[in-house]
């Protein structure tokens, strides 16, 4: 069932309400299979809100890509900021989703209250997640080892919604 989520695309206008950004690696290639439509899939299925949930997206719709990065950068960031939380979910691999710029966004992003960071433990270079990890803990951002976990604990964040000040 996903009548009880929108889709909210790279570029696309950010809908006020309840709302979760898809942080971490993108696929850079037609070969490697996007980690997304699996997390809207969980959100879809533990949503139990009274309004649509928005899922921001930072992928394309139809697979255009920015022709203009300045675009993208402004649209990844106002996500951010609008999301009552930003679900990080980094199944880092070197060759294939590298996720150098999703460390700079959760960097920016661990100390709002909005963020989660899931990492699984059998990724297949989990190492280079070590020092995310430990910032997370550091600042008390939850984290999980799998996406169902990982989903589950944004729409924890999203139920108390958005922190004083943020």
């Amino acid at each position: 069932m996903t009548e009880n989520i929108r889709r909210v695309w790279a570029r696309e206008e950010i809908p006020a309400g309840p709302s979760v950004f898809l942080a971490g690696p993108t696929p850079r290639s037609p070969q490697v299979p996007s980690w997304r439509p699996q997390a809207v899939d969980l959100l879809a299925a533990q949503w139990a809100g009274q309004q649509p949930l928005t899922v921001l997206l930072p992928e394309d719709r139809d697979g255009f890509r920015a022709v203009d990065y300045d675009d993208q950068f402004a649209w990844e960031t106002a996500g951010r900021a609008a999301a009552t939380a930003v679900l990080f979910w980094i199944p880092r691999d070197l060759r294939t989703l590298p996720g150098f710029t999703t460390n700079v966004e959760f960097g920016h992003d661990v100390t709002t209250g909005r963020a989660v960071l899931g990492c699984p433990p059998d990724c297949p270079d989990p190492e280079r997640n070590r020092y995310l990890l430990h910032l997370a803990r550091h600042y008390g951002t939850p984290v999980r080892e799998s996406l169902p976990e990982t989903v589950a604990a944004a729409l924890a964040l999203v139920s108390k919604g958005r922190p004083e000040g943020v």
